[in-house]
């Protein structure tokens, strides 16, 4: 079992208090990024089985490792493995297969959660190609590979 120390609690806390906002516009997220996937990814994303290597971990990388990498953030959230990612955290569960509606990882860049008000905080937002991609990969199970073949880098 997990446990935390008040530090780590209370820096989690001023973290995401950071990320709340009455107004998108206030953030000084972008209000979307460009895509990342190709059109032609994007298709195939949405008509056949979503991949994590193709799909998936290009869209994490590119807007989530960025802060979720374990080093910029140590305390919170990583998504460098699927341990890592798959660990419950203190909002909720992080990805909840076949429910995205459940899962962090769909909701907070969604900016449907009750809570944080949209991910990432800075940079660009995902586009709406992006979600649909993430919301589909977790619907299909969220499968990710263990080990180092689902080991993810933050872009250089």
């Amino acid at each position: 079992m997990n446990t935390f120390s008040t530090t780590t609690i209370l820096t989690a806390l001023l973290t995401l208090s950071a990320c709340k906002v009455s107004q998108p516009e206030a953030s000084e997220t972008a209000p979307v990024g460009p895509p990342v996937l190709t059109e032609q990814d994007q298709q195939a994303a949405m008509s056949g089985k979503v991949s994590f290597k193709k799909h998936v971990a290009p869209v994490l990388q590119s807007r989530c490792l960025p802060c979720h990498n374990g080093k910029t953030m140590p305390n919170l959230f990583s998504m460098t493995s699927r341990t890592a990612a798959f660990q419950a955290g203190a909002l909720g569960p992080r990805i909840v297969p076949g429910s995205p509606d459940k899962s962090l990882l769909f909701l907070n860049p969604s900016g449907t959660h009750k809570a944080i008000k949209v991910m990432p905080p800075v940079g660009n937002r995902l586009t709406d190609e992006d979600l649909a991609i993430l919301r589909r990969w977790i619907t299909q199970g969220a499968e990710w590979p263990a080990g180092s073949s689902g080991r993810l880098s933050p872009p250089e």
